[in-house]
């Protein structure tokens, strides 16, 4: 296992190095916002400005990589990183910050992007399943570890942010050191939306939906538990144990789904994500805002990859990594407009807003899953693929799956599977 992915060894080190410098920084700036008196609004907004350049990267840094080789532009987007991270420290403005966010967006965009097709590069067709996992681990491990360092701060106000831009900063060496051949960026083929939507509302709504909650809860999560009275080392402990949760119940949740009709699965995570998102609401306190929290980081974390694969279960093959490319991208711009719904749900109703909008959202997002489950038949247990973990980053990162058939497979037409009426 080890051996597959000491090819990549270098890239999974920095992707590490890099989640635990930048992953808190949505935490750590939202604080400081409402510190300094932003209003919840306020800091919706800035929230907002990272998911529209992560948005925005997405679908451009892939250009800047073709154009100068993965190396560079990797080098690029981690030191234009890093400096914004440390401008953060210079001011306090939020207009500025804002813009800042939105920069950050962009190169973690870029970053993913040059990892991510990487990484593809390197797996063969056996090894793909393993440096997928190894991936992920390193990637919400680097952003779950990250978020103690939200507790450096307490001497001096700057501290958390020079820490950052030092992780961010070392995150270049493991790349810019590798012996490994960097690859060619090849253009992504597109996919009708209105394909994609055709062939499985249940799975692009879930993915639009899933974006809107997440995107609501990294952008305000932190404000809800500063009001809720915690200090800012408990604060850092519970974001840190709800992105531990979204790793904990995924594969579990995608197994169950594997053995039964999937879309109830779905239906049943967002039901169970609107009971806890209603209990967070009642703002409980001790270990069962720790309890909750975990139960909500491990169901709407596993939302998004049912989705895809329900959506996959319905497509040809040939359609499946592009499929996969575009729901990432429904997700971010859920994301994007998920600070901005949960803030003003937060200037209403107070710290429990937050996650009253987010149980009124899996509440639509439920009445629309018992809609499909009652208009259209179940895929056959024959016809689903297997279910796989995927990031929420870039449409590259559908290329890691597994599942997916390789270039030549595909050129060659592989045999349709049978169609289901969405």
């Amino acid at each position: 296992m080890f051996a597959s992915i000491h090819p990549v060894r270098s890239l999974l080190i920095a992707i590490f190095v890099m989640m635990a410098g930048s992953g808190f920084l949505s935490t750590l700036i939202g604080l400081r916002l409402e510190r300094a008196g932003s209003g919840t609004m306020v800091i919706g907004l800035v929230a907002t400005a990272y998911f529209g350049g992560l948005v925005l990267g997405a679908l451009r840094a892939g250009g800047i990589v073709r154009r100068v080789g993965h190396i560079r532009a990797y080098a690029a987007f981690v030191a234009l990183l890093s400096a914004s991270t440390l401008t953060y420290a210079l001011f306090q403005q939020p207009l500025l910050w804002g813009a800042l966010r939105f920069i950050d967006g962009l190169c973690v965009a870029g970053v993913f992007i040059c990892v991510e097709s990487w990484l593809n590069d390197r797996a063969e067709p056996e090894t793909r399943g393993t440096i997928l996992a190894f991936y992920m681990v390193s990637l919400y491990s680097g952003q779950a570890l990250g978020q103690l360092l939200l507790r450096s701060g307490n001497t001096a106000p700057q501290i958390p942010f020079e820490l950052a831009s030092i992780l961010i900063s070392l995150a270049i060496i493991p790349v810019c050191l590798t012996r490994s051949h960097a690859p060619a960026l090849e253009e992504a083929a597109s996919l009708p939306l209105r394909r994609l939507f055709e062939a499985s509302p249940l799975g692009v709504v879930g993915a639009g939906i899933t974006g809107l909650l997440l995107g609501a809860f990294y952008g305000l999560a932190a404000i809800y538990a500063r009001r809720l009275g915690l200090s800012l080392a408990d604060t850092a402990t519970f974001m840190m144990i709800v992105i531990l949760g979204g790793v904990a119940l995924q594969w579990p949740l995608g197994r169950l789904s594997d053995r039964y009709d999937r879309r109830r699965v779905i239906v049943g995570g967002f039901a169970m994500t609107l009971a806890v998102s209603a209990g967070l609401a009642l703002q409980p306190l001790g270990i069962v805002l720790l309890a909750l929290g975990f139960l909500f980081g491990g169901l709407s974390f596993a939302l998004y990859p049912l989705s895809v694969a329900h959506a996959n279960d319905r497509l040809l093959p040939s359609e499946r990594v592009t499929a996969s490319g575009q729901l990432v991208l429904l997700y971010s711009a859920g994301a994007a407009a998920g600070p901005i719904a949960g803030a003003t749900a937060m200037t209403i109703a107070g710290a429990g807003g937050l996650f009253l909008f987010i149980a009124l959202a899996a509440a639509a997002m439920l009445a629309f899953g018992l809609w499909r489950l009652a208009a259209t038949d179940a895929v056959p247990a024959e016809a689903q693929q297997d279910f796989q973990i995927l990031p929420r980053t870039t449409p590259t990162a559908a290329l890691l799956d597994p599942a997916f058939p390789d270039d030549d497979d595909a050129a060659a037409g592989a045999a349709p599977q049978q169609q289901v009426t969405p």
